[in-house]
């Protein structure tokens, strides 16, 4: 059915289409992390290697990422709620599968299912939400979008960890389940569909260039810490085939008649500096999150539970400024909001710079909600500017990159941070046995006092077990650092983004 034929649609139910879209975004977002913390379960049980059972990662993150740019395709030739719904459908159906599996290969599988049906639910539900509201309530609507995707990854190791402690690593899985029957009534019944264009044509070589280098990164990211990074002929293999493939695939997208990624996305200065921050943003939500848990678990020795438990402050944190900002919304300038956040977000990576072993849990809690709460001041505004002047018929393509941006940057910044940390460890390491020689005053009065006994194989086993504590504890704040430096490098980029022209808005009434 043409554009031209389609029946003028009916004022949208936006209570109702927010609490689907909801319900489908936080479904996605918790099932980035919450598999995280089950993965030693599911080793025991596949009878798997630590180097096996990470593919229950890497597979979901793979096929996520080089099927996320096909949303917008796929939404103009078959139609958003159709592609909505049946991405639903296909996530609940292989979570499910996911839990019933009984081997390594089963789960790897499901878990690329799951990955190739989840990647259109994150961009679908935000354009959706995007055109249930009028443009002056837009920044409301990303309020509340937002909390399903910067909570729900926070929330995901806490639900996974309670799950997997007392009930089994496969709920992990089949608590998608209920979300999913819900999303996807609530889909079929409130959310119109949109126009098709049966005559737009895919570009097969785009998305075959664009999945290879996308895959290619994500593979080199993954594997680039176990095979000794860039010592391995695996891994510059995997490097290459990233910039050749990304290279042929932007040169492709410029010359082509009708490309896989609509180049006019990039004439819009908001959009393209809106990527460059939420990939910033990516790579501080999700590279912070990879650091803390085996802080807290194996230098302070918080159970998973507990550690669940510190990190739920963070979510509060990021909702309780996610809601302020709703409600302010319009009535200051965006770029200052972002900047606010962005110095909150540093100011939290400061204060983590000075963490010790014998820090309270007090400590974590708070830097956790000062954390999360930077991390909701930039994410409402900057995700509202981005979208503020790109056409609305950009918007399905638009919001499927700025997804996946922001991934491609919590995976760089995963491994960064994970590689610097093994590094730093290693250096701080040597450089503090240098201080295990006669003359270390303090080790001398520890020896005296018979605390240390250097003479038995014992005690310089005991030794080097505290080196190698505070060679990593100094190691994980020198990693804090630079996720500060991150954060404040983000700030300049602030600049470039134009300035919001929209008005002060009424509070949101239920419709």
């Amino acid at each position: 059915m043409s554009e031209s034929t389609l029946p003028p649609s009916p004022k949208p139910n936006r209570a109702w289409v927010t609490v689907s879209v909801m319900l489908t975004t936080i479904m996605q977002a918790v099932d980035t992390t919450i598999a995280n913390v089950a993965l030693p379960h599911m080793q025991g049980t596949m009878g798997a290697t630590q180097e096996q059972i990470s593919w229950v990662l890497t597979s979901y993150i793979v096929a996520a990422a080089i099927f996320m740019p096909l949303t917008g395709f796929m939404s103009a030739r078959v139609g958003r709620k159709r592609v909505f719904m049946v991405s639903v459908a296909g996530f609940t159906l292989a979570s499910m599968l996911c839990g019933a599996a009984q081997s390594l290969p089963q789960i790897v599988l499901f878990r690329l299912l799951q990955g190739i049906f989840g990647a259109c639910l994150v961009p679908l539900s935000q354009s959706v939400l995007l055109d249930a509201y009028p443009r002056e309530r837009h920044g409301w609507a990303m309020a509340i979008w937002g909390m399903g995707v910067m909570v729900g990854p926070i929330v995901g190791p806490s639900l996974g960890g309670w799950l997997t402690e007392y009930y089994s690593w496969r709920w992990v899985f089949y608590i998608n389940l209920p979300l999913g029957l819900l999303a996807w009534f609530g889909l079929a019944t409130y959310v119109k569909e949109t126009p098709v264009d049966p005559n737009r044509q895919f570009d097969w070589l785009g998305f075959v260039l664009l999945s290879t280098g996308i895959a290619a990164l994500q593979l080199m990211l993954d594997r680039g810490q176990s095979q000794d990074w860039f010592h391995s002929p695996e891994v510059v293999i995997e490097a290459m085939i990233v910039c050749f493939g990304l290279y042929l695939f932007v040169a492709h997208m410029f010359t082509c008649n009708h490309p896989y990624i609509e180049p006019d996305l990039f004439k819009d200065r908001n959009f393209s500096v809106g990527l460059m921050l939420i990939f910033m943003v990516g790579v501080i939500l999700l590279a912070s999150l990879a650091l803390l848990p085996p802080f807290l678990q194996n230098l302070m020795g918080y159970p998973v539970v507990d550690v669940g438990v510190l990190l739920a402050p963070r979510g509060i944190g990021t909702m309780m400024a996610m809601i302020i900002v709703g409600k302010l919304a319009g009535r200051f300038e965006a770029r200052l909001v972002i900047g606010f956040g962005l110095c909150l977000t540093s100011l939290s990576m400061w204060q983590m710079t000075k963490f010790t072993t014998d820090i309270t849990s007090w400590t974590v809690i708070s830097t956790g909600l000062l954390q999360g709460f930077g991390l909701g001041f930039i994410f409402v505004p900057l995700t509202t500017l981005t979208f503020a002047s790109l056409a609305p018929h950009l918007r399905n393509e638009g919001t499927a990159l700025f997804s996946l941006i922001r991934n491609i940057g919590g995976s760089i910044g995963i491994s960064v941070v994970i590689t610097y940390l093994a590094q730093r460890t290693q250096i701080n390491h040597a450089v503090f046995s240098e201080a295990i020689n006669p003359f270390n005053f303090g080790l001398q009065m520890a020896i005296e006092a018979g605390s240390v006994d250097l003479n038995t194989s014992l005690g310089l086993a005991m030794a080097n077990t505290e080196v190698t504590r505070q060679a990593a504890l100094l190691a994980y704040l020198q990693d804090f650092r630079l996720m500060m430096f991150v954060s404040l490098s983000a700030l300049p980029l602030v600049f470039l983004l134009g300035p919001s022209k929209q008005q002060p808005w009424p509070d949101p009434q239920p419709t």
